[in-house]
């Protein structure tokens, strides 16, 4: 079973093989998180999320890393559910989030990786709501992932995903 951590800082700057980031159905990147890891990444990494998209809410697609902060290698990009009240299948859809980018990671060979809060930004997602469910399909997902870090930007955020470690 995969070791979860909870931390407070820059995604970017992670020691991981692979960085999850929260994309758009483009992948040429947005604000937030992605926009981080794509102005840290360099625009190569726009260009291979062209080449690869649409990806579709709950699905996940890798790309290399560029100019990312190494040992990175890889940028494993999911599109996160909008959140619209919850009764249209966002929780199962961010489930799907978390589970195809294990998936991912492990057709990559990737020991390690590290997640932001997928959906809490800009999508609206409940971050209380979304923390659970994070965990929950971190945990009940089979991978060979042996170090997952939930990185959290902010204290609030960092605080509910640790919550949500200890409950679950």
């Amino acid at each position: 079973m995969a070791t979860i951590d909870v931390v407070l800082g820059d995604i970017t700057r992670e020691d991981v093989d692979a960085v999850v980031t929260a994309a758009n159905e483009s992948l040429l990147g947005g604000g937030g998180v992605d926009g981080a890891i794509h102005r840290a990444a360099g625009p190569s990494l726009a260009e291979a999320g062209a080449a690869i998209a649409p990806c579709d809410p709950g699905d996940a697609k890798a790309t290399p890393a560029y100019d990312l902060y190494p040992p990175v290698r890889y940028v494993i990009h999911t599109v996160g559910p909008v959140w619209e009240g919850g009764d249209r299948g966002e929780a199962e859809v961010l489930a799907s989030c978390y589970r195809r980018s294990l998936l991912v990671a492990d057709e990559l060979g990737a020991s390690s990786v590290a997640f932001p809060a997928i959906a809490t930004g800009v999508y609206g997602f409940p971050a209380e709501l979304a923390a659970r469910i994070a965990v929950d399909a971190i945990r009940s997902t089979p991978t060979r992932v042996e170090r997952i870090r939930l990185v959290a930007f902010d204290e609030p955020t960092r605080d509910l995903l640790r919550a949500a470690l200890v409950v679950s």
